[in-house]
């Protein structure tokens, strides 16, 4: 019997085998290494700031607004949101088109625009409205990218974003009911099949459509897995996400050990992932895959070095400054109000600092370049992250590239650490937030 896998259009695909050699306690070591420089490098040592700065002249830039509003909440997710108020949030998107206008006024011009929440679409009328504010603001903006949740497909005012929206992720987590009851989002969001319905009914709508897994749920077994690929490739989405399981400060008491499988099981269930999804879809990233190479992503950070946040608890970075807007609600209406954008607090990085943030994209995107350092930075990539780039070969994690000196192979073995290592950085800018959050008092939210 042949090994090979027959489409229906007859092209045949030779099932992927993933090399993933590293052990556990490698693994778990460079948990801690991330953890170490993630605490270090985003402790909230940050000055207040009043003001974004002018663009520099030839730079691209990314436009990100965040819409912190959820009907529901989720006990796993440590993103920025409150329970939704109808007036309070059309009051927001009123705020948030103020704020890209000074963004405008300042003289910023924006190639991409990505909407993340929250729930972006809790109000369907207004995010419309604010993306073709957006686009009459900024012309160039080429491509939309937003999240929402399988509940609001079924809403008939979703059609509204028919042609605003060039990507829509829709955050699925699990088609299996089991995992669903264990999140409380069964009743919150209905069950995998009706998931399944909305999403075939939807992707009509959107030119790319994005399916959002999370592996490393307690109880989560390999067949539950491969059923969830399984059912993802049968909706036949231009892209599909495999998100790990984060767990962070804030939700340490919420997962870990209630939500969250043992660690040494997200190794074999990655594996799992690769075996099943290249050859069907490009890997664009350590987590994203898509049908093409050159699909815009949920990691927007990737493909864009700089990038402008507008909204409550927005983060930009801009000429190596990361900057942090007010994660209160009333001090936002404020802000806007007074005619001042809603940044409150910054912090530079140095150049080392900043090298080794590339260095990390770089590993998790599999664009590890020496000439984009040498460009970016006017170093040699090999000696100014000596340390870097020698563990990472003594591991497997990177190879030359015999056809380019410039590049770098990201194989298996560094698709695993840079999968882990941007999990922890993540989890660092949740507990970021959750430090920020933690202030506000009833008359903040």
């Amino acid at each position: 019997m042949s090994s090979s896998i027959v489409l229906p259009d007859s092209k045949i695909i030779t099932p992927y085998q993933a090399d993933i050699t590293v052990p556990n306690w490698m693994v778990s070591s460079l948990e801690r290494v991330m953890q170490y420089f993630v605490d270090k490098n985003l402790k909230l040592d940050t000055i207040s700031a009043d003001r974004m700065p002018k663009p520099v002249e030839g730079k691209k830039y990314m436009l990100y607004a965040h819409i912190p509003f959820c009907h529901t909440l989720c006990s796993f997710c440590t993103f920025h949101r409150f329970l939704f108020n109808e007036e309070k949030a059309r009051a927001y998107f009123i705020a948030l088109r103020k704020e890209m206008q000074m963004a405008k006024d300042l003289g910023y011009r924006f190639e991409s625009m990505y909407i993340g929440g929250g729930t972006t679409t809790v109000l369907e009328d207004e995010l419309a409205r604010t993306i073709e504010h957006a686009k009459t603001l900024f012309p160039e903006i080429k491509e939309v990218s937003c999240e929402s949740d399988p509940q609001h497909l079924a809403n008939p005012e979703f059609k509204q974003l028919k042609g605003l929206v060039d990507r829509m992720s829709i955050g699925v987590q699990s088609f299996d009911n089991g995992i669903l009851k264990m999140t409380d989002r069964l009743e919150k969001f209905g069950t995998g099949e009706e998931t399944f319905d909305r999403i075939m009914a939807a992707k009509e709508l959107f030119p790319i459509i994005n399916i959002d897994l999370i592996f490393g749920f307690k109880g989560q077994t390999t067949e539950i897995i491969q059923s969830d690929l399984d059912i993802a490739s049968k909706l036949d989405p231009r892209q599909i996400t495999t998100y790990p399981l984060m767990i962070t400060h804030q939700t340490r008491k919420s997962v870990k050990g209630k939500l969250a499988a043992p660690h040494g099981e997200m190794m074999d269930q990655y594996r799992q992932i690769l075996n099943s999804l290249i050859g069907q879809y490009n890997q664009l990233s350590g987590w994203a895959f898509g049908k093409a190479n050159n699909e815009g992503f949920d990691e927007y950070v990737i493909d864009y070095d700089e990038y402008l946040g507008v909204g409550s608890g927005s983060f930009s970075f801009l000429n190596d400054t990361l900057y942090v807007n007010t994660f209160s609600l009333r001090k936002y209406q404020e802000r806007i109000a007074q005619g001042r954008m809603a940044v409150e607090q910054q912090k530079l990085y140095h150049k080392k600092e900043v090298m080794q943030y590339r260095f990390l994209l770089g590993m998790f995107s599999g664009r590890l370049s020496r000439k984009y350092f040498r460009d970016q930075f006017g170093v040699n990539l090999d000696t100014a992250l000596f340390k870097e780039m020698t563990s990472m070969k003594a591991i497997g994690a990177i190879k030359n590239d015999p056809s380019d000196p410039d590049n770098i192979i990201v194989t298996d073995n560094g698709k695993m650490m840079g999968l882990v290592m941007m999990k922890e950085f993540y989890s660092g800018m949740d507990n970021v937030r959750a430090q920020l959050r933690k202030p506000l008092a009833k008359r903040d939210m």
